[in-house]
């Protein structure tokens, strides 16, 4: 995984909405499984909002948190200082420094589609997840997500995007592919869900447009895009301007689905 391009970036525009994610909104398919004495590990979790939500829930198990991004780690580290039982490590997910075994729950949240090699990932995963125990996946599908009303430059950013994850060796419709993935990772036990992120109030569209209409001008996204002619400065532009147009359409929505997966043996 460190070796490897992350198509979001850690600009603010990105760790903000994803410190925004909490266990309810993004781990709601696991939270009822979740008792306390568990010991969980959280890969890819960047800023941790959603592992400090671990932390409090399973207490007085402990709580580990690894991400690629030392910076991001930093951040995950300062901004839960308060929750004893929760660690954040610099870590990679193909090769997890951890013995055989070691984890009641082991979480992954809108990582594997960043990755080249999801499979070895989920068996990484199964390696380290007691017997018993569970590995629990939650995947977006780019190519599955709607909106109204109709934007072109929505189109284009979603095509945009794909061109540049897959460049980058990652899968922006993971969602649809995680249940077969966990098959080859040698999975026997596999229950798949689906949920959704909806952005339809006029607070949750703004903040929504606001962000991508951030990473499209100013984040990895963009310098990416630039670095390798996929796009040049006016298309991001108008890109930016479609999210923020958008936003101000009276009954806005974009569906965001998710594939999720409570995988064991």
């Amino acid at each position: 995984m460190n070796d490897e391009v992350y198509s979001h970036g850690h600009h603010p525009s990105v760790t903000a909405a994803h410190a925004s994610r909490t266990v309810a909104s993004s781990a709601a398919y696991l939270e009822p499984l979740l008792e306390a004495g568990l010991d969980l590990l959280d890969l890819g979790c960047g800023p941790g909002s959603i592992t400090a939500g671990f932390a409090d829930i399973v207490t007085p198990g402990s709580v580990l948190g690894i991400d690629s991004s030392a910076d991001v780690v930093a951040q995950a580290s300062e901004a839960h200082a308060d929750v004893a039982n929760v660690e954040f490590r610099e870590g990679n997910v193909y090769d997890l420094d951890a013995a055989d075994e070691s984890f009641d729950v082991v979480h992954a949240h809108q990582l594997l589609q960043h990755l080249a090699d999801p499979v070895a990932a989920l068996r990484e995963m199964r390696r380290v997840v007691r017997p018993g125990g569970i590995v629990a996946v939650r995947e977006a599908d780019f190519g599955a997500m709607t909106w109204y009303p109709a934007v072109g430059e929505l189109d284009e950013w979603r095509e945009l995007y794909g061109t540049l994850a897959r460049g980058n060796r990652g899968e922006p419709d993971a969602g649809r592919r995680l249940p077969g993935w966990a098959a080859e990772a040698g999975f026997a036990d596999v229950e798949v869900s689906s949920s959704n992120w909806i952005y339809a109030t006029a607070e949750d569209r703004r903040s929504h447009a606001g962000s991508w209409a951030e990473r499209v001008l100013h984040s990895a996204f963009a310098e990416q895009t630039l670095e390798r002619g996929l796009a040049d400065q006016q298309t991001l532009d108008r890109l930016a301007e479609g999210w923020r147009r958008w936003a101000r359409a009276d009954g806005g929505v974009f569906l965001m689905p998710s594939v999720e997966i409570l995988a064991r043996g």
